[in-house]
């Protein structure tokens, strides 16, 4: 699928631990993308996270079962809210003015979680969406990888 990138409209690049935010300074054949802001997560592994043992369910008295309960996937966590933050930050545009419109480029499973906290505005000014990792790729690659090819 291809998603026109004009003048003036923001890319995000993102993904569960960093998010660069872009402005479109070229034209949707022809991108310049510069840096509007950046952000990086320190998300170690769950791990490195939770250091406590799994809890224990007790049942009512008398009773003799008992059950574990499952471990907090910490990571996964801190990536949902890291999601959240960048929604936040595309929502603060869309209400400031400071964006007119926005292409957000990012794995499908943080892209689902970002869609889920945008407001009615910023749902309003999102022009595009691709299932994309782009967030190690230098900025020539992923211009050229946001760019309409000319027909002809």
């Amino acid at each position: 699928m291809t998603v026109a990138v004009h003048n003036g409209a923001w890319v995000l690049i993102g993904d569960g631990r960093r998010a660069l935010f872009f402005s479109n300074h070229g034209d949707a054949e022809l991108l310049d993308l510069r840096v509007v802001e950046t952000r990086v997560d320190e998300n170690p592994p769950t791990r490195e996270q939770g250091s406590d043992a799994p809890g224990r369910a007790f049942p009512a008295a008398g009773a003799q079962a008992r059950s574990a309960m499952g471990n907090v996937d910490w990571h996964e966590l801190e990536e949902e809210r890291f999601a959240r933050a960048m929604a936040d930050r595309i929502n603060a545009a869309a209400e400031s003015g400071e964006m007119k419109e926005i292409v957000i480029v990012a794995p499908p499973k943080t892209l689902g979680e970002i869609r889920k906290d945008l407001s009615v505005k910023a749902q309003g000014k999102v022009a595009g969406e691709l299932h994309k990792d782009l967030t190690k790729h230098p900025v020539p690659e992923i211009e050229k990888a946001l760019a309409l090819k000319p027909v002809g």
